[in-house]
């Protein structure tokens, strides 16, 4: 007994002395050693995920699944490619280190398929049974038997006995019926599907026939693994009683587990996390040593696990990383190194794979469309629903490669398999992309919202037909983004400032939470998952107490995206519901510390590209809605609790300096819209430049009174004039001169400050015009001079256009001067070309308790 522990040490030191010299003292690293094979795991595992991503992103431009990569990847180093090159395979690809690359690809293929169980949703499969079971009973029956009738010449042309030919029909009806659910939630996600009802139908269907492919699957794994028939009976029964026994009461005691150790709440703890493994590994073990594949008992795991609170969602986020950049490329590049297209070499080969595509192709396509069509869609729905149930990918390769390994297939016919696999799941993509193209989409029905995204609507909020009228002057539909938690205070107070007094039935709110979703992830996104998120998460709950307490509709939406989506979901919501207004908020980097931006001792705008990597990050996330969106934005900085009015800070009078141009003129209006509130009154200060004001001189005093050259502020000496409630304007945009923008600035602010005259007008509007001071102001430093007119009136929220209607080059230079007088960096484009000049003018300043940035639809340019 006292040698073991000598002779152990003994070993590990010969190992390390002889490592020591490694490549200095001429060792080969791919020399394959059963003591020591990490070198070589190494060199290849770094070889298969660099492969596999360079072709991924390649094939990424033309949307197609990771997965074809990965496989084709494989064919590269395999024997098909790069095995050919002589000592190629004996160096990288020994036929004896196989082993140790499928015990490795094997773990991951289990944890995968973990992942794949999380996602069978049955609140999904029980909303669309009707349809989707329908579908997916009739493709997997139909497939089935085309697979089987197809079976008959392939056994007798290239497998024959020992093989029983039940067992090699049973493998080819299955791959023949299966339809990859990982691989089509990708491709919906890329082509912007979910969302959709043909997503939705796609993505249910696609559930059940994996559930009736993998009970196909499994009866025969059972036949093949039995000696006998009644040993293959016994086999089965087991595997049903320990489903039986997960199902229930090991379920149940998992969801209690969970909230014995607060994991519904807030997420899987460390100890919820090391007993689900531990259960994922006892029932692949058991499983496996019943006669069924562990990766049966690995999908059971998943399935078992709780959906209440997001609980699946998040231990989808925490394993999938490493499983889809590690271990899934390991087993289709294994499945690619197990294919040698050089034994697809007679003429009755390839025409027996062009049969093989055409047959399974045929029966998926047309048995899903016909399907499809019975159940109430038009043809371009049951079309695209058939192009997507063809879809195999990874699958498919792990029913091959269980029959590969059983020995039911041999390499030539796992080799024709494999290819077409690939080939279906290549075309895909396309044929949805020619079948539903996006002006032919339907969202789903409330009922059934996807995985993505879900919200509890009040009664005809989704009605977009809202337009501002002579009854109803003021925008009255607004969306709300709220991108991270810290925003909601001050959304709130923004919301409630700018909604119209009185508010009418048409008012509503529709309030977007945005939580970020890696772009690796399957697309998890259970509704009922969701329907619990949004149940528990604060900033829902926070705004339908807002819309309780104000007698206001609110319709809360949760969506889980990935971050270079999230502008796109902004904009495309706000179109769908038909909203006037999106209101965000961004913050200015020195709020990012905990700093106020606004106090005496905080005016320095930090440069966002010095450490600023979350305000960055935000910026950008700021100009893409702006640049995307066809809904006119508002976008507050840092309101806080500025614009409650609770407080003896808070902002009761607004300063708006008007300096012309589309975004200008959508500020005044939105000024007017915020004077309707009680106890709010405003000062509207047209800011020009004393060359502009030479010129506007000139003009006929029927367009405008004649200016004053001086720096002096004119008051109008009118306070609340009447305005028509339908101001005529021409139809100015950005591609028009700078003469017709001007000219549109100049009849806008004459018909409300000289509207004296007119008697068409409402009285909430006569009411607004009341709390407004009109004036105008000429300078050869207009920021200078706004910035000195709204120190005046602490505390004051300004209001400004993103943008202006003056050379760029002008408001530069003045910008960067007053950057320096104030200590700030001399240059901060991110800030700049986020909220425009006038607003980094006013955040640089300190003088403004807040600031609220303009932006017409459809005008993205900034100064």
């Amino acid at each position: 007994m006292s040698m073991l522990p000598d002779a152990l040490l003994f070993r590990i030191w010969k190992r390390e002395t002889t490592a020591q010299g490694g490549l200095l003292s001429g060792v080969d690293p791919t020399v394959l050693t059963t003591a020591d094979p990490l070198r070589l795991c190494i060199i290849r595992i770094c070889m298969i995920v660099l492969i596999g991503r360079l072709l991924s992103l390649a094939l990424g431009k033309i949307k197609q699944p990771k997965v074809i990569a990965e496989v084709l990847g494989g064919i590269l180093l395999g024997p098909s490619a790069m095995g050919r090159i002589p000592g190629f395979t004996e160096h990288i690809f020994p036929a004896q280190s196989f082993s140790y690359l499928s015990l490795v690809a094997n773990i991951g293929i289990c944890l995968f398929l973990f992942i794949v169980g999380l996602e069978v949703d049955a609140s999904i499969i029980t909303r669309n049974a009707r349809s989707s079971l329908f579908i997916a009973l009739s493709t997997t029956a139909l497939s089935f038997g085309l697979g089987a009738a197809i079976s008959v010449p392939l056994y007798h042309n290239f497998i024959g006995p020992p093989v029983e030919f039940v067992h090699f029909m049973l493998f080819t009806g299955v791959s023949f019926s299966i339809t990859s659910f990982p691989v089509l939630c990708r491709i919906l996600t890329a082509l912007k599907l979910l969302d959709t009802t043909v997503g939705v139908v796609a993505l249910t269907a696609s559930m059940c026939n994996d559930v009736f492919c993998w009970s196909l699957l499994a009866l025969a794994v059972a036949l093949v693994n039995g000696t006998s028939g009644l040993t293959a009976l016994w086999i089965l029964l087991a595997f049903v009683a320990f489903t039986v026994f997960l199902m229930w009461p090991v379920r149940i005691a998992l969801l209690q587990f969970a909230r014995f150790t607060g994991s519904l709440e807030n997420g899987p703890t460390i100890f919820f996390m090391i007993v689900i493994l531990i259960v994922l590994w006892a029932c692949a073990f058991f499983t496996d040593i019943v006669g069924i594949s562990a990766f049966f008992g690995a999908f059971l795991a998943g399935v078992i696990v709780p959906r209440e609170g997001a609980l699946a969602v998040s231990l989808t986020r925490k394993l999938e990383d490493v499983v889809t950049i590690v271990f899934l490329p390991l087993y289709f590049t294994l499945s690619g190194l197990n294919t040698d297209l050089g034994l697809l070499n007679t003429g009755t080969t390839w025409g027996f794979i062009i049969a093989i595509i055409c047959l399974d192709f045929a029966g998926k396509f047309g048995t899903c469309t016909i399907t499809s069509r019975i159940s109430g869609m038009n043809w371009r729905e049951s079309s695209t629903v058939g192009s997507l149930m063809c879809c195999k990918g990874p699958v498919e390769l792990i029913i091959l490669n269980i029959g590969l390994s059983t020995g039911i297939l041999t390499r030539r016919m796992f080799s024709m398999f494999v290819l077409e696999a690939l080939v279906l799941t290549f075309i895909t993509t396309p044929l949805v992309l020619v079948f539903y193209r996006p002006e032919h989409r339907v969202r789903a029905l409330a009922g059934e919202v996807p995985r993505w995204s879900i919200g509890d609507r009040e009664e005809d909020l989704d009605d977009p037909q809202s337009p501002v009228t002579d009854d109803q002057p003021w925008r009255s539909r607004f969306t709300v983004v709220i991108d991270k938690f810290d925003h909601m205070s001050g959304m709130l107070a923004a919301t409630q400032l700018a909604l119209p007094s009185p508010r009418g039935t048409e008012t509503c709110v529709n309030a977007l939470r945005l939580i970020e979703m890696p772009d690796c992830n399957p697309e998890i996104r259970m509704s009922s998952a969701v329907r619990a998120s949004i149940r528990a998460d604060p900033v829902m709950g926070a705004f339908r107490t807002f819309g309780e307490l104000n007698n206001i509709p609110v319709a809360r939406s949760l969506c889980f995206v990935p971050h270079e989506d999230m502008s796109k979901t902004v904009s495309d919501h706000a179109t769908q519901h038909g909203s006037e207004l999106i209101l965000l908020q961004w913050l200015p980097p020195s709020s990012i510390h905990g700093e106020d931006p606004c106090s005496p001792h905080s005016t320095k705008i930090e440069p966002t590209g010095t450490g600023n990597t979350a305000t960055m990050i935000h910026s950008q996330f700021v100009r893409k809605i702006l640049a995307e969106s066809n809904t006119d934005v508002a976008l507050f900085i840092d309101p806080g609790t500025s614009l409650s009015g609770t407080g003896p800070g808070s902002a009761r009078h607004i300063f708006f300096p008007f300096f012309g141009g589309p975004d200008d003129r959508l500020a005044l209006e939105f000024v007017m819209q915020l004077c309707t509130n009680p106890g709010i009154s405003a000062t509207v200060v047209r800011m020009l430049n004393s060359s502009a004001a030479r010129v506007a001189a000139q003009w006929p005093s029927i367009v405008r009174p004649k200016l004053e050259d001086s720096d002096e502020t004119r008051d109008t000496g009118y306070h609340g004039m009447p305005i028509q409630s339908t101001v005529v304007m021409p139809s100015i945009s950005y591609g028009q001169t700078h003469f017709e923008s001007e000219t549109a600035d100049t009849i806008l602010w004459e018909q409300y400050v000289n509207s004296h005259s007119s008697f068409d007008i409402h009285p909430s509007i006569c009411a607004a015009l009341s709390c407004i001071t009109f004036s105008e102001h000429s300078s050869s430093i207009p920021l200078h001079s706004a910035i000195h007119q709204a120190s005046m009136r602490k505390p004051v929220l300004v209001v400004v256009g993103r943008s202006h209607r003056f050379g760029s080059d002008d408001l530069t230079q003045e910008l960067e001067n007053i950057l320096k007088e104030r200590g700030s960096v001399e240059r901060d484009d991110d800030t700049r070309s986020t909220i425009g000049n006038a607003a980094t003018a006013f955040v640089a300043s300190g003088c403004t308790t807040a600031v609220v940035v303009l932006q017409a639809a459809n005008a993205s340019s900034a100064d």
